[in-house]
């Protein structure tokens, strides 16, 4: 027999091929056991109102389980939604025993489908691979607790910390295997957002394309509408959110023509970051991917409005360039930024630092 961490791992692979599609709601897999320890179902949640990974497996054993074991890597559902509550399917089916990843944090569950499925037999075990579970749905537990989007800050730097030459050259700092992984970035994220300069000097499409992945919703900071119309963001999909402190209504109306949200937040200097994050958790965008310039990079750690941070460290060496967050410049080693790491890693001829401000 395998271990109940051997299924689930079969679980959180399933649960990632509906990464991009089932937003806001998480990523799940299920896996069906039977009692000698083979796989005889599997399923995934595959896009947002679709059946829930539980009755996706279930379904095709024509909810015929008896003895079984399951494996889900978020706690089943007890609720009616757009689905039914995968709690009474796994009690029809005569599943014997769920093995759970890591409780549901939305209040309608959080708990309570462990609890009936108790009060009807069925045994439960919680708590497998629960950090590999809980970080597959980051975003979902962020928006879900406080109704704004798990916000990870992304950039390239030498090994000196520099982001560009003294004349803004900056291609490629990075390799093409970590230029790819920015693309699977931005197709994990709902969202990526970029300031003002960097959508002026780079024109980017913020899209993906390097990899397999539905592309994000884009959100551009324009505080005083000053972005020309003919940006690549302005004029191909996906959708663009831009987000100002005065709007200019004719160039409000032309950019609406072209299928562009402009919302009008507060802000004195600079568009206000925790109202951004505000519309956009309303908007239900549970994970945002932050690829902007030293400024906008900046202001997101001063003000602590992050919760990751992934940076590509490339061998090289500028000597003099323009710095990633020369902003900050503490005054005493005591009021440095310190941060968590969670993983560091070779990637190309690069290295992936990832780094948290939570204890990990």
């Amino acid at each position: 027999m395998r271990s109940d961490e051997y299924y689930m791992k079969r679980a959180l692979a399933l649960a990632r091929r509906g990464q991009g599609l089932t937003s806001p709601n998480p990523m799940v897999g299920a896996v069906v056991v039977s009692e000698d320890g083979e796989i005889i179902a599997e399923g995934y949640h595959k896009r947002f109102g679709a059946l829930h990974a539980e009755r996706d497996a279930l379904e095709k054993l024509d909810y015929k389980a008896r003895g079984c074991t399951l494996y889900v890597n978020l706690e089943p559902c007890c609720h009616w939604g757009k689905t039914p509550p995968c709690t009474e399917a796994i009690i029809k089916a005569g599943i014997k025993r769920v093995v759970v990843g890591t409780l549901d944090p939305n209040p309608l569950v959080a708990g309570k489908g462990v609890s009936i499925l108790k009060q009807h037999g069925v045994e439960v075990r919680v708590g497998v691979l629960e950090d590999l579970c809980v970080r597959l749905n980051r975003g979902f537990f962020k928006w879900i607790k406080e109704k704004r989007p798990y916000v990870i800050l992304k950039w390239a730097q030498t090994l000196d910390g520099k982001l560009a030459t003294l004349k803004g050259d900056s291609r490629w700092i990075s390799s093409p295997v970590a230029l790819r992984h920015a693309h699977r970035l931005r197709a994990f994220a709902d969202a990526v957002l970029a300031g003002k300069q960097t959508a002026l000097i780079d024109d980017p499409q913020l899209t993906v394309r390097l990899c397999k992945g539905v592309s994000p919703v884009r959100v551009v900071l324009d505080e005083r509408m000053e972005l020309p119309l003919d940006l690549k963001l302005f004029k191909t999909p996906p959708k663009t959110i831009l987000f100002a402190c005065r709007i200019d209504d004719k160039k409000a109306r032309a950019l609406e023509e072209r299928g562009v949200e402009v919302v009008e937040v507060k802000g004195n200097d600079g568009v206000d970051l925790e109202e951004v994050l505000a519309q956009l958790g309303e908007r239900r965008i549970t994970t945002l991917l932050v690829e902007g310039g030293a400024k906008l990079l900046g202001s997101f750690i001063k003000r602590r409005l992050w919760d990751e941070i992934q940076v590509i460290v490339a061998p090289m060496i500028l000597g003099d360039g323009r710095s990633v967050l020369k902003e900050l410049a503490p005054e005493r080693i005591s009021e440095a930024v310190r941060f968590s790491l969670i993983s560091a890693r070779r990637i190309g001829r690069d290295a992936l630092v990832v780094l948290s401000q939570h204890a990990v």
